[in-house]
């Protein structure tokens, strides 16, 4: 099979898969309500949905998500003509992969961004679940959907003993991600906390495995650059 049939294979395979849960889990499952996979309490699908980044972060409100939105597009047009460029070159099959769950990734969550306001309803907090393509029209405009995740592992689930410190005050030049975060006597820590999608998954694998596997297409793409670069210098002296 063409290394390029692969690569679309891939990025068709995880939109499908990616898409397919988010509308399962928001057309099924009260927002902040889910379950245990098969029985495992520290592995569950949690309906949640967030307005910015990856793993529910945030950014900026509405003008931070309108920017994230249109990065998000002008990012995966980059990296897709880049792909291009690296199935012509004839990359390895694994750098094509690690480039191709990126973009899917990416695309996944642009999907959500773009349209879920357009064709959902809003997710309740009291029970209910959200209508696909709801009479009075959708709970936000065009590129401003909030991206649904639903995977949530939090492999450790457990309080701070006695010895630890207890809270203080919050000094004021401590931001509260910092502040909350930090081990508190009796207060409950939880690894891992992020609840995240099959979008999300698919580019931390990708960027893991170009880092892991791949880091040799950089150096050697600078090394090539920098023969040139000599060769050039000793043809114009």
């Amino acid at each position: 099979m063409k290394k390029s049939w692969v690569v679309i294979a891939i990025i068709f395979t995880v939109l499908v898969l990616d898409q397919a849960l988010k509308i399962y889990v928001k057309t099924t499952i009260p927002y902040l309500d889910g379950f245990n996979i098969m029985g495992l309490s520290w592995a569950r699908i949690h309906f949640i949905e967030n307005e910015g980044m990856a793993f529910g972060l945030s950014f900026g409100g509405k003008t931070g998500k309108l920017i994230l939105s249109l990065f998000r597009i002008l990012m995966v047009c980059f990296l897709g003509y880049l792909l291009y460029t690296l199935v012509k070159a004839k990359e390895s099959m694994g750098l094509l992969i690690s480039f191709a769950l990126i973009i899917a990734g990416a695309m996944g969550n642009i999907i959500d961004s773009a349209i879920y306001g357009l064709i959902f309803s809003e997710s309740s907090f009291h029970g209910g679940v959200a209508t696909l393509f709801p009479e009075g029209g959708g709970y936000a405009g065009f590129l401003h959907g909030r991206v649904v995740d639903m995977f949530y592992f939090p492999l450790i689930d457990t309080t701070f003993p006695d010895w630890f410190p207890n809270r203080p005050t919050q000094p004021g030049w401590v931001p509260d991600i910092i502040f909350d975060n930090l081990p508190w006597a009796k207060e409950r820590f939880r690894f891992f906390k992020p609840v995240f999608n099959v979008a999300d998954a698919a580019i931390s694998v990708g960027v893991a495995s170009i880092l892991l596997f791949n880091r040799s297409f950089f150096t050697e793409k600078k090394e090539e650059k920098i023969v040139q670069e000599n060769v050039e210098t000793a043809i114009s002296e």
